[in-house]
């Protein structure tokens, strides 16, 4: 049985967004959901949030369930201290369980912190 590397934590805002696509893309729920401060906020679709890590992993498997295919074209990336705000234009295709086409695009918002070791994590992602 051949086991994965752990991923290196994020160094940049930039490198955990690459974090992130290569972790869906991967089927790495929870990598993904490890990407995330415990307390995180996250709006998987206009008007509903969910909080922590829980509710989050929720979210995020019924995203992976699409095999989604996604491409991160980042914007900005503006860092106060231990804070940044990272804007993305993003494109995702993946295919419903009925077997139905999925096609979604959209400009991202995320708020991320600095932690004691130096890597970043999500605090609040609006995609």
């Amino acid at each position: 049985m051949t086991t994965r590397p752990e991923p290196t934590p994020p160094a940049t805002p930039a490198a955990l967004m690459a974090q992130f696509r290569d972790r869906l893309h991967g089927g790495d729920l929870d990598g993904l959901v490890g990407l995330y401060e415990p307390a995180a906020v996250f709006e998987p679709e206009p008007g509903r949030t969910v909080h922590g890590h829980v509710e989050i992993r929720a979210a995020l498997a019924a995203l992976m369930a699409l095999s989604p295919r996604m491409v991160v074209r980042p914007q900005q990336v503006l860092e106060a201290g231990d804070v940044a705000l990272v804007v993305n234009n993003w494109t995702m295709a993946g295919t419903a369980p009925d077997g139905t086409p999925v096609a979604r695009d959209g400009r991202s918002a995320d708020v991320l912190r600095r932690q004691p070791d130096g890597s970043w994590k999500v605090l609040i992602d609006r995609p």
